[in-house]
């Protein structure tokens, strides 16, 4: 891969939304290597800190009916919303696969919890990369209820959701247009 390769995979990351998943499913062959190029992050004194648990099939709509539960009964009369309600289950039924994406922190707290929550963002931007390269739909979410997922799942001592991260093929769009303020704008130059 040359250099104007890797520009124009991460120029033209998206975030592909479940509702624009089409019926294809995502290969487990794909997702074991978007799992391993996951695991080549960045990790300060190797603590590896990221963890993930690969939602498919009926476990997706029991993660969608448990997601959709818990939102209504966390949420009081005059929040709650039908459309949320609805789009949060939607959400599990139109991916082809969920992965949780989880932290598990340094027993010996060797370094600060941010490095690793960090680290673990950065074994997802690669998986996001990945699925650029490859065209596969992302989306990382990280809504209120992963406060709640270790009623849904056993964590190790230590271990919390960071979010979901949506997969699903989708029909390509050449109308994704993302846009960036210019970094000049971003930039104090020190010389």
């Amino acid at each position: 891969m040359g250099k104007e390769s890797i520009n124009e995979i991460i120029r033209g990351r998206r975030s592909v939304f479940p509702p624009q998943y089409n019926d294809t499913p995502v290969s487990e062959a794909f997702i074991r290597t978007l799992l391993e190029n996951a695991n080549w992050a960045p990790t300060h004194r190797l603590t590896q800190p990221w963890r993930f648990k690969v939602v498919q099939g009926v476990s997706k709509d029991r993660l969608g009916t448990f997601l959709s539960n818990t939102y209504t009964d966390i949420t009081s009369d005059e929040d709650f919303s039908p459309f949320k309600h609805k789009k949060i289950r939607n959400n599990c039924t139109m991916a082809s696969a969920i992965i949780v994406i989880c932290m598990q922190r340094d027993e010996k707290n060797r370094i600060p919890e941010w490095e690793e929550i960090a680290s673990t963002a950065m074994a997802v931007q690669n998986m996001w990369l990945t699925c650029s390269a490859h065209n596969v739909g992302c989306y990382w979410s990280s809504p209120k209820l992963i406060d709640f997922m270790d009623d849904f799942f056993d964590f190790e001592e230590g271990e919390r959701c960071l979010g979901f991260f949506y997969l699903g093929n989708y029909d390509q769009d050449h109308d994704m247009i993302s846009k960036r303020d210019a970094v000049e704008e971003k930039t104090l130059w020190f010389k």
